[in-house]
């Protein structure tokens, strides 16, 4: 969420000021940017938003892995669109990119493909057979 503030924070006072600046073609780039970014930033935070209603159990799991609470794949781009993109917002880009993946890594090792079954807890068993023999 701190990067969410700080992009924030950024689009409005530093990168609108710097937007200024640019030319047609950059200010375009930059708008179309900026957009991608928010919405990249938006989509984690929802996908956050969800988990939280797992662990607090406004929701459940199986609704959580639902499609529609899914991340979805980025296309991956190798450079920014346009050279002339000021450094931070290339900076604030190249961050939601890492968050985003991050992200999307643990949303598939939950929900996807890869998702890791839980079976039963090796340290809780453990911890069980102590107290047991403990008389705890």
């Amino acid at each position: 969420m701190e990067l969410v503030e700080d992009t924030a924070a950024y689009l409005d006072g530093d990168g609108r000021r710097e937007s200024k600046l640019l030319s047609r073609a950059a200010a375009l780039a930059y708008a179309a940017e900026s957009m991608k970014l928010t919405t990249r930033l938006m989509q984690v935070a929802s996908w956050l938003l969800v988990q939280r209603a797992v662990r607090e159990g406004d929701m459940t799991p199986q609704a959580a892995g639902e499609r529609r609470h899914r991340l979805a794949e980025r296309r991956i781009e190798s450079t920014p669109t346009h050279a002339e993109l000021p450094i931070a917002l290339v900076e604030y880009l190249v961050r939601s990119e890492k968050l985003y993946d991050r992200v999307l890594y643990l949303d598939r090792r939950m929900y996807g493909e890869d998702a890791v079954t839980a079976g039963p807890n090796p340290v809780q068993s453990q911890i069980d057979r102590l107290a047991a023999a403990f008389g705890g």
